[in-house]
């Protein structure tokens, strides 16, 4: 078992700070929409042909991958947590229950402006963190290699036969009325409008999305698990000492990526040029996808932590450190942005920006956020959402400001 962590580390909250602004860069080009985009919309976004290379880059590098590894780090800081309460001999199972509580109650708010929050989903997979706790290596190695190999996935499909899990859901379609519908309320709807239809009908389309075939929820928890052991090695506090391991982990998930590509390639072309989700050759392309996905995310962690490691290099990764820090509070603060440059009640742009402008907008916001989080934290000892959740899991007010 690893030595508890007392000192925040610093690879850890660039890493975070990282990952964040990635999944910025994901969601400011998706403009926002958290949901099926209707037809014309890829063509209003795709005016040259950097748009398209802005597309495929993200798609390739970033869509995915960067909320898997929000995901892995969510995972490791439950490490932490309960080991440094370990530590003090304090149970610390039903503080961090109480704590995903706050998180739901976050994240509900959260939602009500951005349908694809996913700190609702954190808060409900969290619970299923705690007994794993007192599980061996074994167990979570084991259950998180059959979740990302599709185990969810095939369970809902054995039971649903690729529908919905909610009963008389619409068909998703670039031209289903709902997903019209919904485009429309974004486009040109007032916040209260966007309030409503995100409060109830948004978390029903998440749910499903998350916890459907497509299984986004599995592949997350998959991620809570790989956090949670690598806590348990101390990788990130002797990261310099492992060299030939990051090589290794790096060639492995090379080899992963690439065999996923392969299976990914034929299972959806033995599909037609019209897939239909409605089959096990659909659903093992789908595993194949993941599988994709966690070997592109593995793989950034290992950049991540080898240039982290080169003192060039790491002067400029350090800078994300106060970025990682301040987490909750930058990615409630950049969807609020996001979508009051992007929604109807705000300037009402959906739409009507090129990839271009949306992807050199989230870099201008990222370094904007960046700047300001290390600005905050020299005068403050956390976050504003930071400091809130932690006075409220331990009931007591923490400073805030710095003596």
């Amino acid at each position: 078992m690893a030595t508890p962590i007392t000192k925040r580390i610093e690879i850890i909250d660039a890493l975070r700070g990282f990952s964040l602004a990635g999944i910025l860069l994901c969601h400011m080009v998706e403009n926002y929409i958290g949901a099926m985009a209707p037809e014309g919309f890829s063509e209003a976004v795709h005016v040259g042909t950097i748009d398209y290379i802005i597309d495929g880059a993200i798609s390739i590098l970033l869509r995915g991958k960067f909320i898997a590894l929000f995901s892995f780090l969510f995972g490791l800081s439950f490490f932490i947590q309960m080991e440094n309460s370990t530590k003090k001999r304090i149970s610390y199972s039903g503080r961090f229950l109480w704590r995903l509580v706050l998180l739901m109650v976050i994240g509900y708010l959260h939602s009500l402006f951005y349908r694809g929050d996913i700190l609702t989903i954190y808060a409900i997979l969290g619970i299923f963190l705690i007994p794993f706790h007192k599980l061996g290596n074994k167990w979570v190695l084991g259950f998180s290699a059959l979740l990302f190999l599709g185990m969810g996935r095939y369970i809902v499909f054995s039971l649903t036969h690729g529908a919905s899990i909610w009963p008389n859901s619409e068909a998703m379609t670039p031209n289903a009325p709902k997903v019209v519908q919904y485009y429309d309320i974004l486009k040109n709807g007032g916040l209260h409008d966007v309030f409503k239809t995100n409060a109830i009908d948004g978390h029903k389309d998440k749910l499903n999305y998350q916890f459907g075939i497509f299984g986004r929820g599995y592949f997350t928890f998959a991620f809570f698990l790989i956090g949670l052991y690598v806590g348990r090695t101390d990788f990130f506090r002797n990261f310099k000492q492992s060299g030939k391991l990051i090589k290794k982990v790096f060639i492995w998930s090379i080899t992963v990526l690439v065999v996923s590509i392969g299976v990914t390639a034929v299972a959806f072309t033995s599909l037609g040029e019209s897939p239909k989700f409605n089959n096990w050759t659909a659903m093992l392309g789908l595993s194949a996808v993941d599988m994709a996905n966690a070997a592109m995310t593995v793989i950034w962690i290992a950049i991540f932590t080898t240039l982290y490691k080169k003192v060039k290099t790491k002067k400029w990764l350090t800078k994300f450190a106060p970025y990682g820090r301040m987490a909750l509070t930058n990615y409630v603060m950049q969807s609020i942005i996001g979508t009051a440059v992007l929604y109807g009640w705000g300037f009402g742009l959906m739409g009507e920006l090129r990839h271009l402008y949306t992807f050199t907008f989230a870099i201008a916001l990222i370094l904007l956020q960046i700047w300001s989080s290390k600005l905050w934290l020299n005068n403050f000892n956390y976050g504003p959402l930071e400091w809130l959740w932690r006075s409220l899991t331990f009931f007591r007010t923490f400073p805030m400001r710095k003596k």
